[in-house]
């Protein structure tokens, strides 16, 4: 079936939960967020939420690095 995956048209397997799609993706589930269709859906109900022809997802990964601002040195 077809869904949008960060604005481009991916062809996925049917029947795929969210879950399920990440881990077809090869992605780290405890380093990403999933938004359907305009709305973020909690990683608990992310094996539940099943995806449907068409669906809007969005992927982001959490990226962690950087330096402390001044005020958290303190």
């Amino acid at each position: 079936m077809t869904i949008q995956l960060n604005g481009r048209e991916q062809e996925v397997p049917e029947g795929l939960t969210l879950a399920e799609l990440v881990a077809w993706l090869k992605l780290p589930a405890d380093r990403v967020a999933v938004e359907r269709n305009l709305d973020i859906v909690p990683r608990a109900r992310w094996a539940q939420t099943s995806i449907e022809e068409h669906d809007r997802l969005e992927v982001v990964h959490f990226v962690g690095g950087g330096r402390p601002t001044e005020s958290l040195r303190r």
